[in-house]
């Protein structure tokens, strides 16, 4: 039997590196897919492109601004998605003075230099034990990568999302949300509000991790995942 479909979004100013290793240490189980999230500046588009992928059924997970676009596919394909893996993200839309704030951002990468992921920006994103070292390094390599034009277009794409709250009663499908336990740029209370909003969600903090767990702690990322795609689908039938 062919594995299914498994289709990882990154977070902002993220490329493949997020997942490298879950790609790696899932491929016996599914035909892991890292979708490209730097060409469109609306969840919208991002989501279009997303679903142009793979054809059928698949399964979905998204870290951060990824989880935003897995929720934007669930209202708009929902049915397409047999289960669901979100990380280190949130439900709800940018409060005025983060929108404000926002804005400022990328008024100022207009206007300026792209600095990428800046000394002071790393210790939003990793926690305190990974800030130096190669993995500090591969972050601000990612962020190198994706470069200034698209995180303007993340970060349009991100303003402009909506609060998806409300949508979570209705997701009914198998269900991880997961965070670092240190993450203080989607702190753990977030996840447990996506958790307790969808019905059955399985909910993980991950110590010694902050905003990116499948790079800090990839292999227990990578166990969740697998135990995630072994759950058993019910009332629909395993994509084959």
């Amino acid at each position: 039997m062919p594995c299914p479909p498994l289709i990882l979004l990154p977070g902002l100013l993220c490329d493949a590196r997020l997942w490298r290793d879950q790609v790696a240490g899932l491929a016996d189980l599914a035909e892991p897919v890292v979708a490209d999230l730097t060409l469109d500046s609306s969840l919208e588009e991002m989501a279009a492109r997303v679903l142009s992928l793979v054809p059928g059924r698949f399964a979905l997970a998204g870290l951060s601004m990824g989880g935003y676009v897995a929720l934007e596919i669930m209202r708009r394909a929902g049915e397409r998605v047999e289960r669901l893996a979100l990380f280190d993200t949130s439900a709800r839309a940018d409060t005025e003075e983060a929108a404000r704030q926002r804005r400022g951002l990328m008024s100022l990468t207009r206007r300026g230099a792209f600095r990428g992921v800046t000394p002071r920006l790393l210790p939003r994103l990793l926690h305190p034990a990974h800030l130096e070292g190669p993995l500090a390094a591969e972050v601000r390599g990612m962020a190198e990568r994706v470069g200034r034009d698209a995180f303007l277009r993340q970060q349009e794409a991100i303003l402009g999302r909506p609060d998806s709250r409300g949508d979570l009663a209705r997701i009914a499908v198998p269900t991880l949300v997961a965070a670092g336990e240190a993450d203080v740029l989607t702190p753990p209370d977030l996840a447990r509000e996506i958790a307790a909003g969808i019905p059955g969600a399985a909910l993980h903090l991950l110590p010694g991790c902050g905003h990116l767990p499948s790079m800090e702690a990839p292999e227990a990322v990578t166990a969740l995942l697998r135990d995630w795609l072994a759950v058993p689908l019910q009332g629909v039938p395993e994509a084959t």
